[in-house]
């Protein structure tokens, strides 16, 4: 199985930790994001990886060389000139996923800046037995940005703090979520991804889930996950780490 790691955000929320390198290279607990994604993947049996990057890409570069990835196969996908968002990026690095001797293997997805105990293995199991195009990890927290999902778990819309919800497929009753940034994609949604440029994967969601694609909220309520991309997150998972609460893989 292979995974992508989306480490090419400016990290805009982190600064000033991120005014002299990238957001994938700030640290917790003695590690820097990057380790701690990359070796979480590799628990679960994940060997081959592709990282995009943008914001101080050659300090990424050089990081990972210096550690000899982590003893993984590492491509690097660059976005040199413009930043391409989340679905830009997994466009972009598609190729990686689409090798004919592993087409038919779903992939995941992972935000650099969430850390979690969700269990990965149990996740791709869920999507294969579901049939699933994606599989979404989501939780009952507050966020002001949801993803709104049906009765049978399926993406129905999304609603953002302060607006109506906005529908792409009917529900008797749309339930609010909040995405976690891990995802089990099948390769079949590269070939469907139909927007250009910059924009984000939610939005491809939103347009498969409407024609009719079965895109699931995968339930995580009862692991452990952070947002990393504010410094106040990154002192409370230090925090975590100390009492107990988290423990890297």
């Amino acid at each position: 199985m292979k995974a992508m790691v989306l480490a090419a955000g400016l990290g805009t929320r982190l600064r000033p930790l991120t005014d002299q390198r990238p957001k994938a290279l700030v640290e917790v607990g003695g590690r820097t994001l990057l380790e701690i994604t990359l070796r979480r993947l590799a628990t679960f049996g994940i060997r081959e990886v592709i990282v995009n990057v943008h914001h101080f890409a050659d300090l990424v570069i050089d990081y990972l060389q210096k550690n000899s990835n982590f003893g993984m196969h590492v491509e690097i996908s660059c976005e040199e000139d413009v930043l391409l968002d989340t679905g830009g990026g997994l466009k972009k690095a598609a190729w990686f996923f689409t090798q004919v001797s592993q087409s038919d293997e779903p992939f995941i997805l992972h935000n650099v800046d969430v850390i979690s105990t969700i269990d990965l293995r149990r996740m791709v199991s869920f999507h294969r037995d579901h049939g699933a195009l994606a599989a979404l990890a989501v939780q009952k927290r507050k966020t002001s940005r949801q993803l709104l999902f049906d009765e049978n778990g399926l993406l129905c819309g999304r609603q953002t703090a302060g607006n109506e919800p906005q529908l792409v497929r009917p529900a008797r009753r749309a339930v609010g979520l909040a995405f976690s940034g891990v995802h089990v994609i099948s390769p079949e949604l590269l070939k469907m991804i139909a927007e250009q440029e910059v924009f984000s994967i939610i939005t491809t969601y939103l347009r498969l889930a409407g024609e009719g694609q079965k895109i699931l909220a995968f339930g995580a309520d009862e692991y452990y996950w952070r947002d990393l991309g504010k410094p106040e997150n990154l002192i409370q998972a230090e925090a975590d780490l100390h009492k107990g609460i988290l423990r890297f893989e």
